[in-house]
């Protein structure tokens, strides 16, 4: 199996820790970590540590680019960044002492039409040598709305969608294999009570802290967390997304399971793109998929 996943809209991820934050005050940070981000590049990395051979894409430019494609490199993660004129926009996370995140995003660089021509070109033949592709995150300026709708046109294999907004709705409709949205994603995306309605041949609908539900073809699914989890949220999609890739050959159930599991694993760790493999490997046995009964 092998993954290529798409950041339109990298990040570099600056991580604060802060024993309190409290609005208008002064804070001293404790700690800090700078490392390529955004969601597809989250999701390659979690790949990479499960053992799925992933190449990471999507469009870098500037200082913020390189020290990105550094950090990839330096990681072990393939990557195969587009290069864009403008700079690539950081994310700023500050973790309490409790563990509660804050997420500061900015909007990213404005992307030309020539950019955008270019990056197409140089999606299709990365495609072409891919088993299945994943699309995440927030588009950047200047790229067209219906962006991922192209993108899942144009890939030979299936795609994932991790989406939100009239990204997700124009994306879903043109028939990903899954799609991923959260419970409020969804709803703001649709007003019909079927996820499959939008368009994706499955979907995978996260409800947070009380689990994931799968919908598809064969059924309906939900599974809940082993156990109450606390710690850094961030990147739990991400890692729901990493394991439905790393277990795709599975059955629904199992690929849920495996998706819930993953997904509290990565809220244990303290950056999003990394999991803890202990409560991982010790949980995900736990996780045991409950039919969901047709109206």
């Amino acid at each position: 199996m092998r993954a290529l996943t798409v950041t339109l809209n990298a990040a570099l991820d600056v991580t604060y820790r802060v024993d309190a934050l409290v609005p208008g005050d002064t804070h001293r940070v404790t700690e800090v970590a700078v490392r390529a981000g955004g969601k597809g590049v989250n999701v390659a990395r979690m790949l990479c540590a499960l053992g799925v051979p992933a190449l990471a894409t999507g469009l870098t430019g500037g200082a913020a680019g390189q020290v990105l494609r550094e950090d990839l490199d330096r990681s072990g993660v393939p990557q195969a960044m587009f290069p864009i004129a403008r700079e690539t926009r950081r994310t700023v996370a500050v973790v309490t002492g409790s563990g509660e995140a804050t997420l500061f995003a900015e909007p990213g660089p404005v992307v030309t039409p020539e950019e955008w021509s270019g990056f197409l070109r140089h999606y299709t033949e990365l495609a072409a040598t891919a088993d299945v592709v994943v699309l995440s995150g927030s588009l950047p300026q200047g790229v067209p709305d219906d962006a991922y709708a192209t993108l899942v046109r144009l890939a030979p294999v299936p795609v994932v969608l991790d989406a939100d907004g009239r990204a997700l709705s124009l994306g879903a409709a043109a028939g990903p294999a899954v799609i991923t949205p959260n419970r409020g994603e969804l709803t703001a995306a649709s007003d019909v009570d079927d996820p499959l309605a939008l368009g994706a041949a499955a979907a995978l609908v996260s409800d947070g802290a009380r689990g994931m539900t799968a919908h598809t073809a064969g059924g309906v699914w939900t599974a809940a967390p082993p156990e109450v989890v606390t710690g850094n949220p961030t990147g739990a999609g991400d890692a729901a997304v990493a394991a439905l890739v790393a277990g795709w050959h599975l059955p629904w159930p199992r690929r849920l399971a495996e998706a819930v599991a993953l997904s509290a694993a990565a809220v244990r760790a303290p950056l999003a793109g990394d999991f803890d493999r202990a409560f991982y490997d010790q949980h995900r046995a736990d996780v045991t998929p409950r039919p969901v009964p047709e109206d």
